[in-house]
């Protein structure tokens, strides 16, 4: 008898490219997006379904216990970024530019991005910035570098900002929206600005919004995974939701284990070798 043929090989998901995460904009589905750092959660919330898959700056204070997003060197932005590369199939995977490596000229910014898109398994880069930031976000775009624009809230600029503020400037959130997108940006994220004005820059931008503390009317949100995760154990800024208590978990099974070592419980024999 013929041996039984093995089964098909599950056909792999359909990837949403740039253009598919943009024309989103109009479908009338919200977007949404999350930030990984490794392969092993990069894996997962792939597997979740979200559309965009963030490797942020943000690792520098979640990963690396930093207190700004600042410290967060280009190398490590791409070894982390081609990790997470690695490991999503489906999702966007957009990888932020660090500190200050887009500030330092157009030429140097496309040098910086064309690295992260070489080296690292990803199909576009994130810059924080909007109207200061067109020049260098249009000669991106030129260079056939997919660039995702980050309004309101600009991390990076935290200590000209004088901390993590809303933003409530409306004809400036407003200018730098519509320089980001007549640059060339295929999106944007709105950090931390009042709702009524995203829900303005929403209805008026060609491109989808992707919000994060900024109301929801925007055509997507974004939050950092360990927030959504419950992995974050100090100060929780007011837009984030947990849908987890990983941090419990985590803490409760190491704790079991530390008390089963002691005791003697582990290993017992059906976690040896005879």
């Amino acid at each position: 008898m013929a041996a039984n043929p093995p089964p098909p090989t599950p056909p792999r998901p359909s990837r949403i490219t740039v253009p598919k995460f943009a024309a989103l904009k109009g479908s009338g589905r919200k977007i949404s997006m999350v930030t990984a750092y490794d392969y092993a959660f990069a894996r997962l919330v792939d597997e979740a379904g979200v559309e965009g898959v963030l490797v942020g700056d943000s690792m520098s204070m979640v990963v690396q216990g930093h207190e700004n997003t600042l410290p967060v060197t280009l190398d490590e932005m791409i070894y982390h970024a081609e990790m997470v590369g690695r490991a999503v199939e489906r999702a966007l995977v957009i990888v932020d530019m660090p500190f200050p490596s887009y500030h330092l000229g157009k030429y140097k910014a496309i040098d910086n991005a064309g690295r992260i898109l070489k080296e690292a398994r990803c199909q576009a880069v994130k810059l924080e910035g909007g109207a200061e930031q067109a020049e260098t976000i249009a000669a991106l775009v030129s260079a056939g570098i997919p660039v995702m624009a980050h309004c309101g809230l600009r991390p990076q600029s935290v200590h000209q900002l004088g901390g993590y503020k809303v933003q409530r400037d409306e004809a400036s959130l407003i200018e730098d929206a519509r320089a980001a997108a007549d640059a060339g940006a295929f999106a944007m994220v709105l950090e931390c600005i009042p709702s009524r004005i995203a829900r303005r820059i929403t209805e008026a931008a060609p491109i989808p919004t992707i919000g994060i503390g900024a109301g929801g009317d925007c055509d997507g949100q974004v939050l950092v995974l360990h927030d959504v995760l419950g992995l974050t154990s100090d100060y929780v800024p007011r837009f984030v939701k947990s849908y987890a208590d990983l941090h419990a978990t985590v803490v409760g099974a190491v704790r079991q284990f530390r008390d089963e070592v002691r005791s003697g419980a582990f290993p017992s024999a059906e976690h040896g070798y005879e």
